[in-house]
C-alpha cells in the first residue's frame, strides 16, 4: 500500500471518529404507540433531527405512563429524556402519591427542559343541540375509560359537582368511544389528551357532537390549571371551551451534560412553529409556560436566559 493510501484511510478514519462523536444518541420516553403523545414524540425526534442537522438522534420508546417513566429514571443515564406532569416529579421528590414508599436520591436529579402540550379534560357529549354544562351530563350514559388520568379525573369531577348518582357509568374501552358514541351504545365519553384530540376528531365527523365548558369556579374547585380550547378546534366548536389540563414536560437529569441540554432545547424552540404547522397541539405550547415547569438543566437555562424567556430561577 502506497504512502498517500496509508494517509487517506487514516483521514477517513479520523473523519469517521469525528462523525461518530458528532452525533448524540438519545432515548426519548412518553407514552405507548397509538396514542398522541407518541405521535408527538415521533414529531420531536424529527423536528430535534432537522434543526440540531443530524447531530442529536432522538429514539422513541414506548412507554406505560408517566408514573413508569419516572421510575425508570433511576437505572437510565445521560441519554434519558422523558416526559411527564411536574405534579407527578413532585410527589416523587418527596416521596408521595404514586412514589409513596419507593423513594430514591436519582429523583433529585430531575431537570426540565422544556414543556410539550398539555393534558386536556374533554367532556364530550353526542348531537350539537343541548346545554354545553357539565349539567348535560345527568341521566346520561357516559364512559370514562380504565385507569387513565382522564378517567380518574372524570370520576373526580362526578363526585366534586354531585353528578354520581347522575350519570350511569358505561363498561366499555374507551378507544372504542367514537364508535360506540355513533351506535348509541353511550351519550357521551370524558378523555383526557393534547387537542386536537384525534378521538374527539373522530366522533366529531359523525353526527356531530359538542365539548362542555366549565365555569370559572367549578375550574377553581378542581384545583387543576384552566385551559382553554380554542373555538374552531373541532367541527362544529364555534365558542371557546373553558376546561381543566395537566401540564406535561419534557425531563432529562444532571447526568446529561449542559451543552446536549443547551442543544435540545434550543432545537425544540427553533422547530416549534413549524411542529404547530403541522400538528395544531404544538400551537399551545409557548414560552411564558416555563417559568411553571420546575427546576431547569442547568442547559435550558442557559438557553432561556440567552433567548429572554422568563423563568422560576
Amino acid at each position: 500500500m502506497t504512502h498517500w493510501s496509508v494517509m487517506t484511510l487514516a483521514a477517513a478514519a479520523v473523519a469517521l471518529a469525528g462523525t461518530a462523536q458528532a452525533e448524540n444518541r438519545l432515548t426519548y420516553k412518553s407514552a405507548k404507540t397509538g396514542t398522541s403523545y407518541y405521535q408527538m414524540g415521533v414529531e420531536l425526534s424529527e423536528a430535534v433531527r432537522e434543526a440540531s442537522q443530524g447531530e442529536i438522534v432522538m429514539t422513541v420508546e414506548e412507554s406505560q405512563g408517566s408514573v413508569q417513566n419516572v421510575m425508570e429514571m433511576r437505572a437510565r443515564g445521560a441519554d434519558y429524556v422523558f416526559t411527564a406532569p411536574p405534579s407527578l416529579v413532585a410527589d416523587a421528590q418527596a416521596g408521595t402519591g404514586a412514589f409513596q414508599d419507593k423513594a430514591a436520591p436519582q429523583f433529585a436529579e430531575i431537570r426540565a427542559l422544556f414543556p410539550i402540550p398539555t393534558l386536556t379534560m374533554h367532556f364530550v357529549m353526542g348531537g350539537t343541540e343541548g346545554s354545553t354544562g357539565l349539567d348535560a351530563l345527568e341521566g346520561r350514559s357516559i364512559l370514562l375509560g380504565k385507569g387513565s388520568f382522564g378517567a380518574t379525573e372524570g370520576q373526580k369531577y362526578l363526585e366534586l359537582f354531585g353528578l354520581t348518582d347522575k350519570v350511569t357509568i358505561a363498561d366499555a374501552e374507551l378507544s372504542n368511544a367514537g364508535d360506540a358514541l355513533t351506535n348509541g351504545q353511550i351519550d357521551g365519553f370524558v378523555t383526557a389528551g393534547s387537542f386536537p384530540a384525534p378521538n374527539v376528531i373522530e366522533a366529531a365527523a359523525g353526527e356531530g357532537v359538542r365539548i362542555l365548558s366549565l365555569t370559572e369556579d367549578q375550574v377553581a374547585q378542581t384545583g387543576q390549571a384552566q385551559v382553554v380550547i380554542p373555538a374552531g378546534t373541532y367541527p362544529g366548536q364555534d365558542q371557546d371551551v373553558r376546561t381543566t389540563g395537566l401540564p406535561v414536560v419534557a425531563y432529562a437529569s444532571t447526568a446529561m451534560d449542559e451543552e446536549t441540554a443547551y442543544q435540545l432545547t434550543r432545537a425544540f424552540w427553533e422547530e416549534r412553529d413549524r411542529l404547530a404547522e403541522t400538528a395544531r397541539w404544538w400551537a399551545g405550547v409557548t414560552p411564558d409556560q416555563v417559568a411553571g415547569i420546575g427546576t431547569l438543566h442547568p442547559g435550558a437555562a442557559r438557553y432561556y436566559e440567552e433567548a429572554g424567556v422568563a423563568t422560576a430561577e
